[in-house]
């Protein structure tokens, strides 16, 4: 028997009005993952797989639908618990990095530890920074560091405190072909040594082929790819 899903969702839509027309993002979508698992999302630009991955990890809300996320059903807590949830257990790679830009490379690491109320582990945020080929620059801002390593400096926070559950839009969208390739070994050695769940987007075929599921998305529906 399987453990629970730490996703599950059920009949997702999601609807934007644009110039006076409604137009539909998600459409019916279910499917869980469950612990461990490393899924890719696929699909054509503006399939809505970005919008998809912000309803599944509670950071926006589908017109119906359901979700849960660690069995707990997301439409029916404040923005304030779900806040809490995606504090302790989920990380986050954005496609625009959300780096702080008075901090350091170093900082922005050890940010998630002083949000949680911990101490900063600095040897540990150095060590996720030489993983990613930053050693030599901890100290520079977000301003003084190229778009390819602003990327590696978010992956570096998100592996942080070993989330039970990691998203990540396009984490090797911004990077050469070797630093994608550290990259994609760094995701799938947290996820089997800490049993990290992966759910990612991409366009990398490279990273997509690593997971064990692919969801391919196309004019907001899912289906599952079968190898």
């Amino acid at each position: 028997m399987k453990n629970a899903p730490v996703i599950s969702a059920r009949s997702l839509v999601k609807t934007v009005s644009t110039n006076q027309q409604s137009l539909t993002i998600v459409k019916d979508v279910s499917f869980d993952v469950f612990p461990g698992e490393s899924v890719a999302i696929v699909g054509a630009s503006g399939a809505g797989k970005s919008t998809l991955m912000a309803i599944l990890s509670g950071l926006d809300m589908p017109v119906s639908g359901e979700v849960k996320l660690f069995g707990r059903p997301l439409q029916s807590l404040t923005d304030e618990e779900r806040a809490v949830i995606r504090s302790e257990s989920v990380g986050f790679i954005f496609q625009n990095f959300l780096l702080i830009p008075s901090l350091s490379a170093l900082e922005n690491v050890t940010l998630p530890c002083l949000l949680r109320g911990e101490n900063e582990d600095t040897e540990r945020a150095k060590r996720l920074l030489d993983a990613v080929g930053l050693s030599g620059r901890l100290h520079h801002t977000p301003a003084q560091l190229s778009g390819g390593e602003q990327q590696r400096v978010a992956i570096a926070r998100a592996f942080m405190l070993k989330p039970a559950l990691l998203f990540a839009d396009e984490p090797t969208g911004n990077l050469d072909q070797t630093t994608a390739a550290k990259v994609i070994d760094l995701l799938f050695q947290l996820n089997e040594d800490a049993g990290t769940t992966l759910m990612l987007v991409t366009h990398d075929l490279q990273l997509a082929a690593r997971c064990q599921r692919r969801l391919k998305m196309h004019a907001g529906q899912v289906e599952e790819m079968v190898s």
